[in-house]
């Protein structure tokens, strides 16, 4: 059987592309927070904005570490084949799900915020926080599968066939 047509192959190439161009988008994100705080924009370093500044920050962070378990999760499918087994739907949605959810509320909990208070986009954040655990609970629980061993050297796959 072709490596090509295996069907962990679209999850791993869908994993890779999201992750590198979540990684990009954040990375810009945090170049932007640099940005206004060097030229010292009030919109973001005022005492009355700090609600703003901590959530921007805290999706910066999230959505750029969530590019990085989608590109480490594409890896571990080409790894250990046993990933790839089972719930590989639900574990795409998922973490597709927490990436757009989990930054997303942080930075729309910045945009608009009362007294201190984030606003209503923070909401988002723990549904997507919810969807991350559930993903990454089910990588952990099939990479603990004994069927989830590192393909041996030399292209044998388990099935005996040539990849």
């Amino acid at each position: 059987m072709a490596r090509d047509t295996y069907p962990a192959v679209d999850y791993v190439r869908r994993h890779l592309r999201v992750g590198w161009w979540s990684l990009l988008g954040f990375l810009i994100l945090g170049f932007v927070l640099e940005v206004l705080h060097g030229f010292k924009t009030g919109l973001y370093l005022d005492v009355s904005n700090e609600t703003r500044r901590l959530m921007w920050t805290l999706a910066h962070a999230h959505g750029a570490l969530l590019g990085l378990v989608h590109v480490l999760y594409a890896l571990c499918l080409r790894l250990l084949p046993g990933v790839a087994a089972g719930s590989q739907r639900l574990v795409s949605s998922s973490l597709i799900g927490a990436s757009v959810l989990l930054p997303g509320g942080f930075f729309l909990g910045g945009v608009g915020f009362y007294a201190g208070d984030p606003g209503l986009g923070i909401l988002a954040a723990p549904v997507g926080a919810t969807l991350l655990i559930i993903a990454v609970y089910l990588i952990a629980r099939a990479a603990a599968s004994p069927d989830s061993r590192p393909e041996p050297p030399g292209g044998e796959g388990r099935r005996g066939k040539k990849r």
